[in-house]
């Protein structure tokens, strides 16, 4: 099955905008930020909301071509580079599960430097002196083909001095317009000991809760197909990560869109038109699983999926100062 995407030959952006509601109900509750909560902000239309940034919808955007019972990438994508790191000879991660994609400290901080060593070669870089972008692009695409989606800096002095960065050429977010506060709250309550100490868990805790309704909400999307030319691979390349930003894009639209425990919104049609170009309209998941297996083939000697050993010790994290428990709240994925 072959998709028409000539449409997008002259355009810069592929611009999507899919109205969202709440799967039941009219209320929602949107990504908090430490220090911060809710990140409202002001148009002339009113008082407007951050819904998912678009860190966390990068996240959300990658797992849809992970198979969680498999620890693996979906069948349907195999043949897509990716790496994936294994522990004591079990699976440990993947870059297509880590934040920061390839600049994985699974893979750069591992003690054993075979995986790095490999990466400073391949690119062919200096501490100093101008970049070769073109080159950079092709070992992404070998290694791990979400960094040239999703973005990607390699902060490692070891690798050109910490200059490698890729911008995402795939975004999205979810904003709300025309919202009020829904104000509500509750209470974790004890019933052997409701006047225990909160600090440790014991207790009634009485909680304030802020949830949200809104005129409209929208899942915005932004296709970069000028950066996704300017990477210099060509026109097979160039029609994979085309053909793999819209299976993403439709993947999460089709899915779970149940963002936080308060926050389950879905679609109002199953057509998704593009503002622009205005002639173009994203293609049902079917479609794009059959279109991208040829493509993938065709560009099946460019990547490969690569097998890292993390054997490091598993340091745990900073102890965080106790406090009071918060409950029901979320913060974004970064």
């Amino acid at each position: 099955m072959s998709i028409n995407l000539s449409p997008l030959d002259q355009v810069q952006r592929l611009l999507f905008e899919t109205p969202l509601v709440p799967l039941q109900g009219h209320r929602f509750q949107p990504t908090g930020f430490p220090g911060l909560g809710a990140a409202t902000f002001q148009t002339s239309n009113g008082t407007c909301l951050l819904v998912e940034s678009t860190q966390s919808m990068a996240n959300r955007l990658e797992l849809t071509c992970w198979d969680e019972a498999r620890q693996d990438i979906k069948s349907d994508l195999n043949g897509l580079s990716h790496v994936r790191v294994s522990r004591n000879g079990g699976f440990l991660t993947d870059t297509i599960l880590e934040s920061h994609r390839l600049n994985s400290p699974y893979l750069l901080e591992n003690s054993d430097k075979t995986f790095l060593n490999k990466l400073k070669s391949e690119l062919g870089v200096l501490e100093t002196g101008p970049i070769d972008r073109r080159r950079f692009a092709q070992v992404l695409l070998k290694y791990d083909i979400g960094s040239l989606l999703h973005g990607v800096f390699l902060a490692k002095k070891d690798l050109a001095g910490g200059r490698l960065r890729v911008a995402r050429a795939l975004s999205a977010f979810i904003e709300a317009d025309g919202v009020r506060i829904a104000a509500s709250g509750g209470v974790k309550n004890d019933h052997v000991n409701p006047s225990g100490e909160t600090k440790t868990g014991f207790g009634n805790v009485p909680f304030a809760r802020d949830e949200f309704t809104a005129e409209r909400i929208t899942l915005y999307a932004n296709l970069d197909l000028t950066q996704i030319r300017g990477y210099g691979l060509g026109p097979e390349a160039e029609k994979l990560m085309t053909l793999l930003s819209l299976y993403k894009l439709r993947a999460l639209i089709d899915g779970n869109l149940r963002l936080r425990t308060a926050c389950d919104l879905c679609t109002t049609g199953t057509s998704i038109l593009a503002p622009t170009p205005k002639s173009f309209t994203l293609p049902a998941l079917a479609e794009l699983t059959v279109a991208l297996k040829p493509v993938i083939a065709d560009c099946k000697n460019r990547m490969t999926v690569t097998e890292v050993v993390f054997n490091d010790e598993l340091k745990p994290g900073k102890e965080e100062p106790e406090e009071t428990p918060e409950y029901e709240t979320d913060q974004d994925e970064g």
